[in-house]
């Protein structure tokens, strides 16, 4: 379920806020967002794969934890990542 190399790259090239950042919360987001939606369709095949249900959940949470920090302390950041992965809230 994992990112491959170029799908990682494109995606940090995409939402970095600067030259060389690799770890800002809107990359990260973005990150965990695709990695999301590749284990909900996995597991609309795999209906019984509960491992990786609880996998999705954290993942689910982790990303909420970050958009909340985002959120808070920048908000007009917050809402450029939100409209850019389509994301609701």
């Amino acid at each position: 379920m994992s990112l491959n190399k170029e799908e990682k790259e494109k995606i940090i090239k995409k939402f970095a806020v600067e030259k060389g950042d690799t770890g800002s919360p809107e990359i990260q987001v973005a990150l965990l967002t695709n990695q999301i939606n590749k284990l909900a369709n996995h597991l609309k095949e795999h209906k019984k794969d509960v491992h990786s249900r609880r996998g999705l959940l954290s993942m689910v949470s982790k990303r909420r934890r970050l958009l909340n920090y985002l959120s808070s302390r920048y908000q007009k950041r917050y809402q450029e990542l939100i409209k850019k992965l389509e994301l609701k809230k």
